[in-house]
């Protein structure tokens, strides 16, 4: 088994930056990929990013392109989101995932095993 647990969300005017972080803990080992997703009001989630544990070749949602950058730190076993730029459209809760599989840089949530609580953003003007 693998927790999650996000943190860094909060409240920031139109332009500013968060930074997200997710520590894990448990069967780290077996991770593949993670990736950071995020859910509107009655809306499914959304990927934003993924990065795999081994390697820096990241992927990201068009949305999020350009002012979103995911990074990882494997000696504290630890998932980073930078968000910069933020826009009232970002607001959502945001979720740290992982996932054992081999499916790639694959932002389908289904393709992840374990989640996070969750961590709420909101950018307001």
């Amino acid at each position: 088994q693998v927790q999650l647990v996000e943190s860094g969300g909060g409240s920031v005017q139109t332009g500013g930056s968060l930074r997200l972080s997710c520590a894990a803990s448990g069967s780290t080992t077996n991770i593949t990929f993670m990736g950071w997703f995020r859910q509107f009001p009655g809306k499914e989630r959304e990927g934003v990013a993924t990065i795999p544990t081994t390697g820096s070749r990241t992927f990201y949602a068009d949305s999020v392109k350009g002012r979103f950058s995911i990074s990882k730190d494997n000696v504290k076993n630890t998932l980073y989101l930078q968000m910069n730029s933020l826009k009232s459209e970002d607001t959502a809760m945001y979720y740290c995932a992982a996932t054992t599989g081999f499916l790639g840089w694959t932002l389908r949530p289904s393709d992840y095993h374990y989640w996070g609580q969750g961590t709420q953003v909101t950018v307001s003007s």
